[in-house]
């Protein structure tokens, strides 16, 4: 494998870039007019322009990419995540024209890119599932018969797709039908398949998943759990490595349920296996991310290792650099996805040029980013500016160091949902471990909570400067003649 076409941009091209280098693999990056300045095109060895700025007209071109491939002796297409990163018939073009694809067969896509046949793969493998069906369903008295079967409060879920689109909350029988017609709309427009399902609504729900590496030599090891909880809309915002509340026997327990999703669907590459986590903790397969998620880097800082470079051992067709009882948890990490939102109006985007852009430093903080200072986030894309990353010896220290690593982080001309993080990390249930899912639900009644963030911050300020000002005047009133002077500086300052 000597030359690598990175099918991404932004700062997981930059990321899957780095390690290139390292392994002295010559890199193509490709971009759109709206990339035409973007970082990771000035970092690889070369570059060609793909198309317009939306993703549709550039990045979702498979025959145009894999034409750039074959023209430019391409062995290998590395597809980051989003795009192309799960598509099956890019995977299988690329197989015809004799080009690597970095990551699973088209074959383990497909069956865990649909839950509805995920499901059915990983049930005879004793991987513990959520009580429901798992056959898509249209006729809604059937539905009803199964959301009574299973009790209320249930979800109805899109068989195909993610990220919350899809599903609806079911709390009582008498909203059941107008829920589910509005579930079909939503998978059907979104997806172009209006298969849905229900099952039962897991209370207190956290949402713990295992990294998992498969070669294709028959081993299969997991890299322990991320913490995912924290999330707006059904998207993750804040990740954690490993998790406060699994004992070292859940976590065996979980890591093995993984390598059996692994082998229901004879996967080969590195994937992520998502879990549900009740009350009780009693934990549940949820689905299977078929490639590298945004949030790999905890994964990397509490182990120590690149899991890009792995992906590409693996890709070469080699042995995964090390067996399960030779991997261990060092440490803690966490990551914050730094996101150009408004937090107070419902994390709405916050499109625009950074004014300012300076990132923080120091001992175990880690920045994945895709922008310099007076770089356009173009609208086009999701609005993430980077990953700020934190490793610390432990979970507490971890907390204190992404805090102080917030505060040294400068950004305007854009808002960010730096303030948001910084709400959650001091937010008492976040700190105990005892949170879910409904984080933001429960706890961030947003424009009230951040403006009392807000305000406390500012009194102890106005504290501090008052007891700097007493002492001041303390001091003249020893030395009568230097009165004016501090007279004039509190009227400056």
């Amino acid at each position: 494998m000597k030359k690598v076409l990175v099918a991404n941009r932004g700062e997981i091209a930059r990321r899957v870039l780095r390690t290139l280098k390292k392994m002295n693999i010559q890199s193509v990056a490709i971009y759109s007019d709206a990339d035409k300045q973007a970082l990771h095109v000035k970092e690889a060895d070369e570059a060609v322009y793909v198309g317009k700025s939306p993703a549709a007209e550039s990045y979702l071109l498979q025959d145009k990419i894999i034409d750039f491939c074959k023209k430019m002796n391409v062995d290998a297409v590395h597809p980051g995540y989003g795009f192309l990163s799960e598509n099956a018939d890019f995977a299988r073009k690329l197989t015809k024209e004799g080009i690597t694809l970095i990551g699973p067969s088209p074959e383990s896509m497909e069956i865990m890119g649909d839950k509805l046949s995920a499901k059915q793969a990983v049930k005879d493998f004793d991987v513990p599932l959520v009580p429901g069906v798992d056959r898509a369903m249209n006729n809604v008295k059937e539905a009803v018969a199964v959301a009574k079967e299973v009790g209320y409060p249930v979800l109805i879920k899109a068989s195909a797709g993610g990220g919350g689109k899809g599903m609806r909350l079911v709390e009582n029988p008498e909203e059941f039908e107008e829920l589910m017609k509005l579930a079909q709309s939503e998978a059907r427009n979104s997806f172009g398949n209006d298969a849905v399902f229900v099952e039962k609504f897991v209370t207190k729900p956290r949402h713990i998943e295992i990294q998992v590496f498969a070669d294709t030599k028959g081993n299969v090891v997991y890299l322990f759990e991320r913490e995912c909880s924290i999330q707006r809309r059904h998207q993750k915002v804040i990740e954690e490595a490993p998790s406060c509340v699994l004992t070292n026997e859940m976590r065996k327990k979980m890591g093995e349920a993984a390598v059996s999703v692994c082998k229901s669907c004879n996967y080969v590459g590195a994937g992520t296996v998502e879990f549900l986590l009740d009350g009780d903790l009693n934990f549940f397969f949820l689905e299977m991310n078929t490639r590298l998620q945004v949030e790999h880097p905890v994964t990397e800082e509490i182990t120590g290792l690149d899991l890009v470079e792995w992906q590409i051992r693996v890709a070469r067709g080699e042995e995964l650099p090390l067996k399960q009882n030779e991997l261990s948890i060092k440490g803690h990490a966490i990551e914050i996805r730094v996101y150009a939102e408004d937090s107070l109006n419902n994390f709405t985007p916050d499109i625009g040029t950074l004014d300012r852009y300076r990132i923080p430093s120091g001992n175990g903080v880690r920045v994945d980013d895709a922008y310099d200072e007076g770089m356009e986030i173009p609208i086009f894309y999701d609005p993430m500016i980077a990953k700020l990353v934190v490793f610390a010896d432990s979970r507490s220290e971890a907390i204190k160091n992404t805090l102080t690593a917030i505060d040294e982080y400068e950004i305007s001309g854009v808002k960010t949902t730096l303030d948001f993080a910084k709400f959650v990390l001091n937010h008492e249930a976040f700190i105990s471990g005892n949170f879910d899912t409904n984080f933001v639900k429960h706890y961030f009644d947003s424009p009230n909570l951040l403006y009392t963030s807000f305000v406390k911050e500012k009194e102890a300020l106005d504290a501090s400067v008052d007891l700097i000002w007493n002492k001041i005047i303390e001091d003249d009133k020893k030395d009568s003649a230097s009165i004016p002077i501090t007279s004039s500086w509190k009227l400056n300052n």
